[in-house]
């Protein structure tokens, strides 16, 4: 029979490489919260037709003004792959508009339409309202916590 140690966790008296509990794993317990907030996204979002990565995309290309797909990968960590599919279903919903950029007419930019201006403007509420609702079991300084470890998580050696 196993015996509780620090909280949640279980020693079973095996050794340490046998004794591995995937459900308390960070890389599961981080994957259970995302697939969570996923879910609150898409129950509160404002538009029912917009995902959570179209919308990071939308708020990417709202603080660059004009971007590259570059620019927007860089800043989101999505894969250039991925985020090629996502500006095309945005552009698809008439969210954004693509030009040639006029120093390199290879280079595609990317900007907000009127449409996706006024889609962030009613998103920005909601998405405060789902960051609220993804973390409402969670005290202020738990969540001041989270936030923090998140980020000293995901630096990259800045």
């Amino acid at each position: 029979m196993s015996k509780k140690t620090i909280e949640g966790s279980h020693d079973s008296g095996l050794p340490d490489e046998v004794n591995y509990v995937f459900t308390e794993q960070v890389g599961h317990l981080l994957r259970k919260a995302h697939q969570r907030h996923m879910m609150i996204f898409q129950e509160m979002s404002c538009e029912p037709n917009l995902t959570a990565p179209q919308f990071i995309a939308l708020c990417t290309i709202q603080s660059m003004v004009s971007c590259s797909i570059t620019d927007i990968v860089s800043a989101t960590t999505v894969d250039q792959a991925t985020m090629r599919g996502v500006i095309d279903r945005l552009k698809s919903k008439g969210w954004v508009y693509l030009s040639a950029d006029l120093k390199d007419r290879r280079k595609v930019m990317i900007s907000l339409s009127d449409a996706g201006s006024k889609l962030l403007d009613a998103m920005i509420p909601c998405a405060k309202s789902i960051t609220e609702a993804t973390m409402s079991g969670l005290n202020p300084a738990e969540r001041v916590a989270l936030i923090f470890l998140l980020k000293k998580m995901t630096d990259t050696g800045k």
